[in-house]
């Protein structure tokens, strides 16, 4: 289990983003942040605006603005928070839940919702493998909530916008032509619960290895050798 000197608070609440990046990355990192509130630093201010502003568009929009494939309905809401009910590991509740902020929520006539990701892309690629975990948690959030009605999530996918060239001239201003493309993801709540249960496990048992390339620790480590310990 986590040692008992902690630098901050340790988490009871796993990011769905954190079942993609965070998974992926270095397990000491995730451990870390999970047992002593120890968070590497990310600084990404304009992919975050750019996203809002992706957002914002959508609002109050009809799911067909976004992909005519998609069945009939509506933007319900953008930007809300989810929290779930306590996650099971082997047949019995952990202490963990997951909480996280979806892009869109879309209500469809039949009555169930669709969790749509907003990306902003350099290139047009596909990239639902990567965030399948991502929306996956979010759609167990809405289906077990920790209150209120369940909502049952028929659909989830990705909103790309990629660059294509600049637009405008040097009077009138600049602007970008983007591309707009929809990319559905499968929903596999099996593979979430395995993912869970992985990632439960990690952060609930001693500190690992840092993964050897570790931008972060190995930073930490060639500073301590340079400088001793502070």
């Amino acid at each position: 289990m986590a040692s008992s000197t902690a630098v901050g608070s340790a988490r009871e609440f796993i990011s769905p983003s954190d079942l993609t990046f965070s998974w992926g990355g270095c397990h000491r990192c995730l451990w870390l942040s999970y047992n002593h509130g120890l968070r590497t630093p990310g600084f990404m201010p304009l992919v975050g605006d750019l996203a809002t502003m992706q957002e914002n568009y959508f609002a109050a929009k009809t799911t067909a603005d976004i992909a005519p494939v998609l069945p009939e309905g509506k933007v319900k809401d953008l930007g809300g928070w989810v929290k779930s009910s306590l996650i099971q590991v082997n047949g019995a509740a952990s202490k963990y839940a997951i909480r996280g902020k979806y892009d869109l929520l879309l209500e469809f006539a039949d009555g169930t919702y669709g969790i749509v990701d907003c990306k902003f892309q350099a290139k047009d690629s596909d990239k639902t493998d990567l965030y399948q975990p991502q929306l996956e948690a979010y759609a167990f959030a809405l289906e077990n909530p920790a209150s209120g009605e369940p909502k049952k999530v028929s659909l989830m996918g990705l909103l790309v916008w990629s660059l294509i060239e600049p637009a405008g001239d040097v009077t009138k201003g600049f602007g970008i032509k983007l591309k707009h493309t929809w990319r559905p993801i499968e929903r596999n709540p099996k593979a979430l619960q395995e993912r869970l249960t992985d990632f439960i496990t990690v952060v609930d048992a001693k500190l690992p290895p840092a993964k050897p390339v570790c931008d972060m620790c190995n930073y930490l480590h060639s500073r301590k050798e340079f400088i001793g310990a502070e």
